[in-house]
């Protein structure tokens, strides 16, 4: 499914659904199902030559990921879930800010060892920063398109197995409400929580009524999203 951006149509990484059997909790009806297309990530987009070369000088990336409204099963359609290494010679992992441009959402953050996990409900508009230390998965929970935003430092390599191995995240979202994952029996019970609020944002230079993109344009402000260990501070309540 191509989209354009920038007066240019622009091809998608596709993820299909067998690419997720591995993290998919209704396996009954995974038996019986095709494959087909989940959702579509559009990677590395700049709407001009200048702004191109900003990220790159900032080591960083956005993308656009849109997912359409589905279920899995019992499960509504999510994405694969990954964490974060940590960063070259630091013991802080790279964290990550999204945006929803449309639809709605629910993003499942989880640290390494499960003793937090959050689902924090988002719609159009709303920033949600994914902290270092979490991995993530995002929900489309509506019957709507969601389509969403993201920021992240350009050279590293997401970390897909410790997801994968646990057949899924600590918890999953259903029909009947959010299920826990029976590989996970030492996870912390689910916090719920709204996406950050305008006073909480605007310490990362952000509002909810304004886009996130022109941040790019900044110099200095993403800073955070590439140096975390340098920003610790900005972290802290969020989630």
């Amino acid at each position: 499914m191509q989209m354009e951006f920038s007066g240019k149509m622009r091809t998608p990484d596709v993820r299909r659904l067998f690419d997720m059997k591995d993290v998919i909790l209704d396996q009954s009806w995974l038996a019986g199902a095709e494959d087909f297309d989940l959702y579509y990530m559009y990677r590395d987009l700049s709407l001009s030559r200048a702004d191109k070369e900003k990220l790159l000088q900032q080591d960083l990336r956005y993308d656009i990921t849109i997912i359409p409204p589905n279920m899995l099963g019992c499960e509504y359609i999510k994405t694969a879930g990954h964490y974060h290494p940590l960063v070259p010679g630091g013991s802080v992992t790279y964290p990550e800010l999204y945006e929803v441009i449309e639809g709605e959402a629910v993003y499942l953050l989880q640290n390494q060892d499960l003793s937090d996990v959050v689902a924090v409900y988002a719609c159009a508009k709303d920033k949600v920063l994914v902290p270092p230390g979490y991995g993530h998965i995002t929900i489309n929970r509506s019957n709507k398109t969601l389509k969403m935003a993201n920021y992240v430092a350009r050279n590293f390599s997401s970390l897909y197995d410790p997801i994968r191995e646990k057949g899924g995240g600590a918890y999953f979202f259903t029909r009947d409400g959010w299920i826990k994952n029976i590989r996970c029996p030492k996870a912390a019970e689910l916090r719920r929580v709204d996406a950050p609020n305008s006073s909480s944002l605007r310490k990362l230079g952000l509002a909810k009524g304004r886009e996130m993109y022109p941040l790019l344009r900044v110099p200095d402000l993403l800073d955070y999203l590439t140096k975390p260990e340098e920003h610790l501070e900005l972290f802290a309540g969020l989630i």
